[in-house]
């Protein structure tokens, strides 16, 4: 699976259940459009950490780095300094 695909399948289970994995695109803004809280906000970067083994503690980061699946994928790609797997 690549990074945006386990990204947005994992908010479509949490956060959008029963809406097709595809039908989500990667640039829809989940905070502005109330998909997600700032609650759920720190939930996926505590997942995202966990799964791509990012130490966000010690980085500089704002709510404007995950407002998307593009823009998460684009904070993983650029902690694991790769490409999609």
């Amino acid at each position: 699976m690549t990074i945006q695909r386990d990204i947005t399948a994992h908010i479509v289970a949490e956060y959008l259940p029963g809406t097709p994995v595809s039908e989500l695109d990667p640039s829809y803004d989940l905070l502005e459009n109330g998909v997600i809280s700032s609650l759920d906000l720190l939930r996926l970067i505590e997942w995202l950490g966990d799964r791509f083994d990012i130490p966000f503690a010690d980085l500089e980061i704002s709510p404007d780095d995950f407002r998307s699946v593009a823009d998460r994928r684009e904070v993983v790609r650029g902690d694991l300094q790769v490409g999609e797997r």
